[in-house]
């Protein structure tokens, strides 16, 4: 009878002889100790273990309660033999709970009798591997419309309408990961191992019913009801045992499928008989859930089928991966001495794995010591983490690390890789499976890394949150952190702060998370690292800050900041910018130059700045200064307009171009002007008295009658042309002496000379300017007026940056007012000759 038959035949009989689950442990003392629920599974010799979800009820710790009905065996048997299966199932617990190793069942409760049932309590089970393939061989047997053939043989072709295979009751729907077989082959193997030389015996039942997998995904070997202690002076001889019989039922002896061929043919079995029943096992797994061996409780159909193994082994070989493939062919192998030991197996490179070794560590980290958890925790897991499927995961690692959250010695190490879970979970996953393990993290007395962690990685933790457990849970501990006497948690909740301000209502920003943070401002001024974080918080928050708040409140603040460190200054001038861009803030010109710019000047001399911040803090000050200098020119500007004093024209030198002067009309003193070919001095008197009245004209922007008066302001126009390019002579500019004292004067032979700026040194000509007043002659006096002009108007024009209208180049370069303006009045003169 095909295993799946068998299974489903058993699985109707046990279903039918129970009614409900209470009924079943009636009468029997565990369940004085333990809640028992529903069936989930089941194990053992021809299955005869019904496994139960329970609770402990002394500390509610979650278990499995297995469950034999005496009467199973009654119907399966005859009953004279009921006692005997009794005591062999009784004899298994027993020896189960002296076998203490990780990859052993572990129990949890004795077995205890009635008068119809033995039970007993062990961790948590999810199915028994028998359980599992019965699913994946009817998957099979579904998907190809194929039904097993009687008496063991190859499964026939039927016809569609026929073929339609129920599903065993018990079979368990779970689908193996390549990373869940390989961890799971590898812990039988170390169950072995440690059963052949630390136990000193064989198991003799190495079959999937004798394998159970946890909640938690881990592989465990039981069904210790057949095994025979080794000879312990040599491991490697054999020992008598006895082969498989129809005399005998089968529920007392091993499974004949996964027997070796030794103990069948020479009723002699070794450790390496369970190797050759290792290898059935992972070949059946790879063979869709049945076994290459089929007897049905044969002995002959065992003896025929064992002929033909070879052949079977090596067929399904592909299907194996390439690093497995060699081991497993040798363990199926009917020559014991080509079998690897258990020791040998583990070496193999299918074993070699960074994710399989971290899964090995957390199986067995709680009989590590605090430091190697918290190393494991901290390192050894998070790189290996993104290795293992995120089914294992919630599977295999976070039942582990949710063990350890109430231990605090090494929780800050545990909070590492959860928060790995925190960011990867979806918001199911998350309710479902965290929130409430963290809600017991938020409320229990924490060690300072392990607050630390929790408020850097608040951010994450809230994304994933409700919004009523936010408010309820997580600010408060959030707020409480304030107050802690610690730099390191102070810190971590500034930053915590400004990662969640989102999150935070503005009403709880005012009144509870500014103040807080300045308080820590103030406490630690010095600490780079303090005052970075608390400038970060300040700029995300800002926003959510009534106005009167920000100039009361931050401004101070980032007076008071006087660490010269380049990201500091980069944060500080970022919110002044802030600040300033916003119009909202309302930073007034007086708090910029009073209050910001003496801040931010010094700066622009840190010789810690590298090029960019640089830049960037130059620009902001020049926009800050821009900013104050439209708004004093704007104000001065409707200051001037009720001043009727010419002295306001003075105070703005942009006022002194040619073409914004505005000034009452004058006569220059004692002026001449006349050809290079001299003319007499009468006819530079005449020409001077003449044209004076335009001269002053055109300076201040009236319209004289001569064609010639606009020559000065089309020269301007090309500012780069040089008199002396000119068709007409440059001319000289004299001033007549007021008397023969006078600075400058040459009594009895005419006027001093000034070299002109359009010649070359080799030429001295005739030109130069007395200011002192004159003592006769026609020409009036002005002198008063002279110093505004020279003195006032020519440094302010001087001065201009941008192009200037009088001159076309630099100042000093020989081209000034006065020489532009003997140029022009040379033209108008020339014009009327």
């Amino acid at each position: 009878m095909p295993a799946g038959t068998m299974f489903a035949k058993f699985k109707s009989t046990n279903v039918a002889a129970s009614t409900s689950m209470q009924n079943v442990a009636e009468g029997n003392p565990i369940t004085q100790y333990f809640d028992i629920g529903k069936p989930v599974a089941c194990a053992g010799p021809e299955l005869v273990w019904r496994i139960h979800d329970a609770y402990r009820k002394s500390d509610n710790k979650e278990c499995s309660v297995f469950i034999f009905e005496k009467k199973i065996a009654e119907k399966l048997h005859k009953p004279r033999r009921k006692e005997t299966i009794t005591e062999l199932l009784k004899s298994s617990v027993k020896t189960l709970e002296r076998f203490r190793h990780p990859r052993i069942l572990q129990i949890y409760h004795t077995v205890e009798e009635s008068a119809d049932t033995l039970a007993f309590a062990a961790e948590p089970i999810f199915a028994s591997l028998s359980n599992v393939l019965a699913f994946h061989e009817s998957k099979t047997y579904e998907n190809a419309n194929v039904a097993p053939a009687a008496g063991g043989g190859t499964p026939q072709a039927q016809p569609i309408a026929n073929a339609q295979p129920q599903r065993p009751a018990h079979a368990k729907e779970y689908n193996f990961l390549d990373m869940e077989l390989k961890y799971g082959f590898l812990q039988l193997t170390e169950a072995l191992a440690y059963l052949h030389y630390s136990g000193h015996v064989i198991h003799r039942n190495v079959c999937p019913s004798s394998i159970l997998i946890t909640k938690r995904g881990i592989w465990k070997l039981a069904g210790m009801e057949y095994v025979e202690r080794m000879n312990e002076t040599d491991l490697n001889s054999s020992i008598p045992c006895p082969p498989w019989s129809n005399r005998v039922s089968k529920m007392a002896q091993p499974n004949l499928d996964f027997m070796a061929p030794e103990v069948q043919s020479t009723s002699k079995c070794s450790l390496l008989s369970d190797m050759f029943s290792l290898g059935m096992v992972i070949c059946a797994v790879f063979n869709n859930g049945r076994p290459l061996i089929q007897a049905s409780n044969s002995t002959s159909n065992y003896a025929k089928q064992l002929e033909t193994l070879d052949e079977h082994v090596h067929k399904l070989m592909p299907r194996l991966p390439i690093a497995l493939q060699e081991a497993t062919s040798r363990m199926a192998s009917r020559d014991a001495t080509a079998r690897p030991t258990a020791q040998l197996l583990q070496l193999i490179k299918y074993f070699i794995d960074p994710a399989i070794s971290a899964l090995k560590f957390l199986d067995v980290v709680n009989m590590k010591d605090t430091q190697q958890k918290s190393q494991f925790y901290k390192t050894t897991l998070i790189e290996a983490m993104p290795l293992i499927p995120r089914k294992l995961w919630w599977q295999n690692i976070w039942p582990m690390l949710k063990s350890e959250i109430n231990n605090n010695e090494v929780l800050a190490a545990v909070l590492q890789p959860v928060m790995l879970f925190v960011q990867e979970a979806t918001h199911t996953e998350y309710d479902a499976l965290m929130s409430a393990t963290m809600k017991v993290v938020y409320n229990t007395p924490k060690s300072i890394q392990a607050s630390v962690t929790i408020l850097e990685n608040l951010h994450l933790i809230i994304e994933k949150t409700k919004p009523e457990d936010v408010t309820t849970d997580i600010m408060p501990m959030l707020f409480f952190s304030f107050d802690g006497s610690t730099i390191q948690v102070q810190s971590a909740a500034v930053v915590a702060v400004a990662n969640v301000f989102d999150s935070i209502d503005e009403l709880s920003i005012r009144r509870m998370v500014l103040p807080k943070v300045k308080l820590v401002f103030e406490k630690n001024i010095t600490d780079p690292k303090i005052v970075q974080n608390v400038l970060m918080c300040i700029e995300r928050v800002m926003d959510r800050m009534e106005r009167a708040q920000v100039m009361d409140e931050v401004l101070p603040l980032l007076a008071n900041v006087r660490i010269p460190d380049p990201d500091i200054i980069m944060r500080t001038v970022r919110i002044y910018h802030k600040l300033f861009v916003d119009k909202s803030y309302g930073l007034s010109v007086e708090t910029m130059a009073t209050n910001v710019l003496p801040l931010l000047i010094p700066h622009t001399v840190n010789p810690a700045l590298n090029f960019d911040q640089y830049c960037y803090l130059l620009e902001v000050l020049q926009q800050m200064l821009e900013a104050i200098d439209r708004q004093q020119r704007n104000k001065l500007k409707l200051d001037n307009l009720s001043m009727a004093s010419p002295e306001r024209h003075r105070t703005l030198r942009h006022q002194f171009s040619t073409d914004n002067m505005n000034a009452p009309p004058f006569n220059i003193p004692n002026l001449r002007i006349d050809q290079r070919k001299t003319s007499s001095a009468e006819d530079m008197a005449r020409k001077n008295s003449g044209g004076s009245g335009m001269l002053g004209g055109w300076w201040f922007g009236c319209s004289p009658s001569s064609p010639d008066s606009n020559f000065l302001r089309v020269g301007n126009v090309f500012p780069n042309r040089r008199l002396s390019d000119n068709t007409l002579m440059t001319p000289k500019i004299r001033i007549a002496p007021s008397c023969a004292s006078s600075p400058g004067g040459t009594p009895g032979s005419g006027l001093p000379t000034r070299r002109h700026s359009s010649i070359g040194p080799q030429e001295r000509r005739g030109s130069t300017i007395n200011l002192s007043p004159p003592t006769g002659g026609s020409m009036p006096n002005t002198s008063s007026s002279v110093p505004f002009l020279l003195s006032s108007s020519m440094q302010s024009i001087r001065s201009r940056r941008t192009s200037t209208v009088l001159s076309s180049g630099p100042l000093g370069s020989g081209s000034g007012i006065l020489q532009q303006l003997g140029s022009g009045m040379y033209q108008l003169f020339s014009g009327r000759n």
